[in-house]
């Protein structure tokens, strides 16, 4: 029963909790991500450029198996019947899908890292602005003052 309620803390302290929450939600933006650029942005930059279709961009590495009947220009029936390739296409889309997130991860962090630096920075000049505390009135030490002035006086 220790190991269970071992498991019980470790799982119930905040940052697993928090681990498991950010691992869904950037998988749920992940897949936002991926629509965005497979949906949005490669058909704008393929118009760009003339029609081009990415995901369609492959070297065949190997030849097609003699009872291959689909067309040797179409990615996904070469890959489905085991022909070889390298599809760089996919590769660019990717790429693409990654600094997308890499981008919108740095602003994330950027505007995190901006809020606590001003933060810190009113909690510092509210800081500055408070008045010091006062010493502690000691009866004892207005007696030692006391004496110094008389000393200082003669």
């Amino acid at each position: 029963m220790a190991i269970v309620d071992e498991f019980k803390k470790f799982i119930a302290r905040g940052n697993v909790l928090d681990l498991a929450v950010g691992v869904m939600i950037g998988a749920a933006f992940g897949k936002i991500v991926s629509s965005l650029n497979e949906n949005m942005i490669m058909p704008v930059i393929g118009w760009l450029f003339g029609s081009i279709d990415f995901s369609k961009y492959f070297f065949q590495l190997g030849d097609a198996p003699a009872d291959y009947k689909g067309s040797l220009t179409d990615y996904a029936a070469l890959k489905a019947a085991g022909v070889p390739m390298i599809g760089y296409g996919e590769f660019i889309t990717q790429v693409v899908n990654f600094l997308i997130i890499a981008f919108v991860l740095f602003l994330l962090v950027r505007s995190v890292n901006k809020m606590i630096d001003s933060v810190k920075k009113q909690e510092a000049e509210a800081a500055a602005a408070a008045p010091a505390p006062e010493a502690p009135v000691d009866p004892q030490l207005i007696a030692l003052k006391e004496i110094l002035e008389e000393l200082r006086k003669k």
